[in-house]
């Protein structure tokens, strides 16, 4: 049984004091970290404010990385510092930082090693464009993603590991794949773990949905048997929304 995970990415938004906020209105409320996984990943410069702030239940992460240990890397931020900071996660990967940072497959892979290196857990995003879809080639496009990025991991890493499919076209776009489109993608997404590692290592990956999910559509999501949660954008920027999700996730009593 894969426990669900539903987490926040803030993306650029939110300042110090809101950010700050935004825990205080949260921390004794998020379901315990027995049922589900709560995590927020926030822009770098407040990730230490969050960590020393979060409750039992909840956990920071990163919304990337450097594939490098140190160096000449203006801007760029290092996993052994993400580590020092206590922060648990980091996102990589996402299609934004794809489209607008010309990530590769190659990078997203080296940034993986690197975060597991330093202790942290990796969420790897992986999702097709619209036009991949329309042309019926979103099988082999996230099968070709899963494959170079798992390249050189070991099936403990890939266990622990967190994929999120998120097709392009429906991240804050207010489209949604259906519950049945993103089910059966998550699917193949599985398969190719298992067809990589073996069954035993699909069985235990965590794979979320991300694409315009919000309360409205969770329940429906998070009821298809190979979906364990959620990568939310906007709906995680307002506590009870998010609230809603995180508890929706939660196996009910």
């Amino acid at each position: 049984m894969r426990k669900p995970m539903i987490a926040g990415n803030w993306k650029m938004n939110k300042n110090r004091d809101e950010a700050l906020q935004f825990i205080y209105n949260v921390n004794q409320e998020v379901p315990g970290k027995e049922f589900v996984d709560t995590v927020i990943a926030s822009q770098d410069p407040v990730l230490r404010d969050l960590v020393k702030r979060q409750g039992d239940n909840l956990r920071i992460a990163a919304q990337n990385m450097h594939e490098k240990t140190e160096g000449a890397f203006t801007g760029e931020t290092s996993a052994e510092l993400l580590e020092n900071l206590g922060v648990a996660y980091v996102i990589i990967g996402h299609s934004e930082r794809r489209a607008y940072y010309n990530e590769s497959d190659a990078s997203v892979n080296k940034k993986l090693h690197q975060a597991f290196r330093y202790g942290l857990t990796p969420i790897l995003c992986v999702g097709e464009s619209l036009e991949t879809r329309e042309a019926g080639e979103t099988d082999m496009f996230v099968k070709g993603q899963i494959k170079e990025a798992l390249k050189g991991l070991g099936s403990e890493q890939v266990k622990e590991l967190v994929i999120a499919y998120e097709p392009i076209w429906a991240i804050g776009t207010g489209k949604t794949a259906s519950a049945d489109q993103a089910n059966e993608t998550i699917g193949v997404i599985r398969e190719s773990v298992s067809a990589l590692y073996d069954a035993s290592v699909s069985d235990m990956t965590r794979i979320l949905y991300g694409g315009s999910v919000k309360p409205a559509n969770i329940d429906e999501l998070i009821a298809k048997e190979d979906i364990d949660g959620a990568l939310v954008g906007g709906a995680s920027l307002d506590p009870k929304s998010f609230l809603t999700l995180v508890e929706a996730a939660a196996p009910k009593k």
